[in-house]
């Protein structure tokens, strides 16, 4: 009964999403939408489209390919097989726990990395955005899995030695660690891990520094820094952003993003950022995020007592690391309805976020204008179906910003668009 419940919540999101997906190829429109007549030409619009429905194809056959593989390695009795493989080794509960992880991670990368190869190489590549080097893309892996190896490989000896010394009631302690693990890679990340990947450096002098620094001067917003990093190196979208906490804090422009836009537009893509910090998002997503890992925890030990549960997922021998990998699994029903209700909180926060650096520019236009610059750059989808906006989407279309923008500042604090 639980697995057949679990199954049908996978299967019947999955086609909730393929419904999604489909009525948003079917929203797109062939004319271009009044408000981006002066900056689309008909071919570069219906390139936007042509990437819409090739990211469609993609996702839809991925995301079912990874359904039917997860379902399979299920229905075979890979977890059990997988545990009584890792046991024959006899290392121990704690080293076996981090085989286990580390084998079903090895595995999950090694599916989608077609995946990824072909997005990258194929896709991003037909559509003038990709500028990854082969030679790139595989240190990028090689370093995302040294990183996992160290960050997830400790977090996961510790959480392991808990539950193993002190049972299911080691939970509280086991959220504790990876709650100040995630509070210390967000701190660390713009020293540490951000540079393993781009090249950082301060903005030169001149007028587009001048301008942010006395953006963040006016906001009393202090950052360490405002750095360009070269996203040119890996694709020709631009984008931005705000990272880090505290004491060290950064901004990090894409020179793709300064290569295309005025000092104005820059200035309120960065008041944006502000807005995001001004306004408590970050703080409100960062108190989501713990409230949730203690949940998580919370629950998995209760689901660790529960040899029916184990049971559903064909496991005989019931083991922390088996549980909280199983746990995981047939948590993603909930993840995903909480996944909704995140993206709708995000949305507001992004129309909020807006708002603020309208008026911290003293204008609207300005962050308009970048707004359809980005999209224009980056093929975005101008019309997407609301149902696949309601389902995934952390950010409004493009056109509902523009006219939340455009609204009186009176009206927009009575009802933000949806």
């Amino acid at each position: 009964m639980i697995a057949f419940v679990f199954v049908s919540a996978l299967i019947l999101y999955r086609l909730l999403d393929t419904t999604a997906r489909v009525l948003n190829i079917r929203a797109l429109r062939t004319e271009v939408p009044a408000e981006f007549q002066s900056w689309y030409d008909p071919a570069r619009y219906r390139k936007s489209q042509a990437y819409t429905r090739a990211n469609t194809v993609l996702n839809l056959v991925s995301s079912w390919a990874g359904l039917i593989a997860l379902l399979l390695f299920w229905f075979i009795g890979g977890f059990e097989r997988l545990d009584a493989m890792v046991r024959g080794w006899h290392l121990g509960a704690v080293a076996s726990g981090l085989c286990y992880f580390g084998l079903l991670a090895i595995a999950q990368e090694i599916f989608s990395l077609p995946f990824a190869i072909y997005h990258t190489f194929v896709l991003e590549q037909r559509f003038g955005f990709n500028r990854t080097s082969v030679a790139t893309f595989v240190q990028d892996k090689l370093k995302e899995l040294l990183l996992s190896v160290i960050v997830f490989g400790l977090l996961g000896w510790v959480v392991l030695s808990l539950f193993e010394r002190f049972g299911s009631g080691a939970w509280i302690g086991a959220w504790l660690v990876t709650a100040l693990g995630s509070l210390a890679l967000m701190y660390f990340a713009p020293k540490v891990i951000l540079p393993l990947f781009f090249k950082m450096k301060p903005i030169d002098p001149g007028a587009l520094r001048d301008s942010l620094t006395d953006l963040c001067r006016r906001q009393q917003f202090p950052v360490r820094d405002l750095y360009v990093i070269d996203g040119s190196r890996r694709s020709a979208k631009a984008n931005a952003f705000f990272t880090g906490f505290g004491s060290n804090k950064r901004i990090a422009l894409f020179d793709t993003l300064i290569a295309n836009h005025t000092v104005p537009e820059l200035s309120a893509v960065l008041a944006h950022e502000i807005g995001h910090a001004k306004r408590g998002h970050v703080w409100k997503h960062l108190v989501a995020a713990q409230v949730s890992l203690f949940c998580f925890f919370w629950f998995a030990s209760w689901f660790l007592t529960q040899p029916a549960l184990f049971a559903a997922f064909g496991v005989g021998h019931p083991s922390y690391y088996v549980g909280l990998v199983l746990f995981t699994i047939f948590l993603q029903p909930l993840g995903i309805l909480l996944g909704i209700v995140s993206c709708y909180f995000s949305r507001r926060h992004e129309f909020e976020a807006d708002r603020f650096a309208a008026e911290a520019v003293g204008a609207a236009e300005p962050l308009i204008s970048a707004l359809k610059k980005l999209s224009k750059d980056n093929l975005a989808n101008l019309t997407p179906h609301p149902l696949l906006v309601g389902l995934e989407f952390s950010h409004p279309p493009v056109l509902a910003r523009i006219a939340a923008l455009r609204s009186p500042p009176s009206l927009h604090r009575l009802q933000i668009p949806r």
